[in-house]
């Protein structure tokens, strides 16, 4: 089927009989039976269904972890002058927080350093550390979600008898830094390549994890799983394996009103629900990320590393602020997007523009991304250079094929994973280099089709149904919503909100369900849902619409396709 918005959607095929297998064998309904079949669910993910798992450290008898525990240990007990050098998003902040606040716990000296986006650039370039060299002195230097490609840069300071400890996720290339330890799960040979799809938060809790075993310390980062969790949301890590294990966990146990900061988040937010991982990912993610977007990142490992409550709140207003402003630039931005130009690209979208601010072109490449399923890059005047943004979707590793454009020049620098990365290069190259992007992605998307789990009738929607598709969750990345279709539906009262999506009801024999679309206003989507009148089959997330701890069930629109029978 071809929807409105030029989609071709099939309903996901599935062996009947192996579903009829799973059902018996682990009392599930044939729905859940199909998720658990069609995304090739472990044995661990389907127990985690409608149980508790401990979140157990898959990296116990790694060597790496081990040689890097006894590196920290060493430099510790010996009062040895620390930095720790972390990327400026949430998942950098974080994994500095977490280490600093272990160090410090310690009574070891230890010095952090977020770099600015504006004036040092992404990563730990060679010219950076000369710089922190001078101003730190530092014998052992530690880089979090950042280092996997500083081969320069650890290069020079192995010249100046310096440790180094790097734990990152970014992908790699041989040859990798010749660190004294490297940990990061994209090393092809490593033990724990498996493991792959976690952040670098999440790395170092477990790496501290093992410290405190090994060492037989008192657990000091029992309350921190918090914060693994809101990086590895905000970093749109996979929700499976161990990640959907801690999701559940935290979810499950957490409690606000002993956490001041996040308390305080829900308050400055006005949020009144229960910690959801849309809070973490689309409220509070966005307000750490502001700092790094529109001044500095320093602040918020401050912020996650004070004793004073004063100073604490004082930061949280303040990113709130620099979160809104960050709000009107992109809002600024968005508005005068020609989004016709990009409605009919069958190819990874393009959008420069020589004045953008640096800090929020993420963020633009993420909606337009967002807007029409397809890869984006973002483009802007960097000095003498072009600086971009690119953001992908599930079926397109965009960080590898950054790596591989470096390796053919294509670009200056550049690195991330594979659903974001950073990006610099001259502008006699911006040609070349979209050749290279769309060539690669045609050859990925070629056969590519949207998929939905099953065709399902409007009196489904009901509690229960609803209930069921939640015991899969929590959702996420590589383990998405599931998408269903309910054909031959009418929108009644269609009204725009906030001039930003689309709320109204779909109806079908006298049934109303309400409904949102959050679809560009100016896509096809929308105009159909706005103006017509007729029938249509329409492809839908199932929600649990949670206001003041009260829940509804909604519908979210995600794509239409025609249908000319009459209800």
């Amino acid at each position: 089927m071809i929807s409105v918005s030029g989609k071709h959607w099939e309903e996901i095929k599935s062996n009947k009989r192996i579903i009829d297998k799973i059902k018996i064998d682990h009392s599930l309904n044939d729905i859940q039976s199909k998720i658990v079949l069609t995304r090739n669910y472990s044995d661990e993910e389907i127990f985690l269904i409608k149980n508790i798992i401990k979140l157990n450290n898959p990296f116990l008898n790694s060597k790496d972890f081990l040689i890097g525990c006894r590196l920290l240990k060493t430099n510790i007990e010996n009062k040895k002058k620390i930095l720790i050098i972390g990327d400026y998003d949430v998942d950098g902040c974080m994994a500095t927080s977490l280490l600093v606040n272990f160090i410090t716990y310690n009574n070891s000296r230890v010095d952090y350093y977020i770099p600015d986006r504006f004036k040092d650039g992404y990563g730990a370039s060679k010219n950076l550390i000369i710089e922190l060299i001078k101003k730190f002195n530092p014998n052992l230097i530690v880089f979090l979600d950042c280092g996997s490609n500083s081969n320069d840069a650890i290069k020079y300071l192995k010249s100046k008898m310096i440790k180094t400890l790097v734990i990152d996720h970014h992908n790699t290339v041989i040859p990798y830094p010749d660190a004294d330890v490297f940990i990061n799960p994209k090393k092809k040979e490593i033990e724990y390549n498996k493991y792959k799809y976690l952040c670098t938060t999440f790395l170092v809790y477990l790496f501290l994890d093992m410290y405190t075993k090994i060492n037989n310390l008192k657990n000091q980062i029992k309350d921190d799983q918090i914060y693994v969790l809101l990086a590895t949301v905000a970093d749109v890590m996979p929700m499976r394996g161990i990640n959907k294990i801690l999701a559940k966990n935290v979810l499950n146990s957490f409690d606000i009103g002993k956490n001041f900061i996040l308390k305080n988040f829900f308050k400055i937010l006005n949020i009144k629900n229960r910690l959801t991982l849309y809070e973490l990912g689309y409220k509070i993610a966005p307000l750490i990320n502001a700092a790094g977007r529109l001044e500095n990142a320093n602040q918020i490992v401050k912020l996650f590393t004070s004793n004073s409550e004063n100073q604490k709140l004082s930061i949280c207003k303040k990113i709130y602020n620099l979160n809104q402003k960050r709000k009107l630039i992109e809002n600024e931005i968005l508005n005068e997007l020609d989004y016709k130009e990009f409605q009919n690209q069958n190819s990874v979208l393009f959008f420069y523009k020589s004045n953008l601010h640096e800090g929020v072109i993420g963020i633009i490449a993420s909606r337009i991304k967002d807007y029409f399923n397809k890869p984006c890059v973002v483009l802007t005047n960097s000095n003498d250079i072009l600086k971009g943004s690119v953001r992908s979707t599930s079926n397109f590793n965009v960080g590898e094929y950054i790596q591989k454009s470096i390796k053919l020049n294509l670009l200056l620098g550049g690195g991330g994973h594979n659903l974001a990365a950073g990006i610099t290069l001259k502008k006699s190259q911006l040609i070349n280099f979209k050749i290279y992007l769309n060539n690669q992605y045609k050859k990925i998307n070629k056969h590519f089709k949207n998929l939905y789990f099953s065709n399902i009738s409007i009196n489904s929607v009901a509690v229960d149904f609803l209930k069921n598709i939640e015991l899969l969750g929590p959702y996420g990345n590589n383990n998405p919503t599931p998408l269903f279709l309910i054909q031959n539906v009418k929108f009644n009262k269609p009204t725009i909100t906030k001039n930003k999506f689309i709320n109204c009801f779909i109806n079908k024999n006298k049934k109303n369900i309400k409904s949102v679309s959050f679809n560009h206003l100016q896509s096809k989507i929308s105009y159909e849902i706005l103006n017509s009148k007729n029938c249509f089959d329409v492809i839908v997330k199932i929600k649990n619409n949670i206001w003041n701890n009260n829940s509804s069930i909604e519908l979210e629109i995600i794509d239409l396709i025609k249908n000319t029978n009459k209800t």
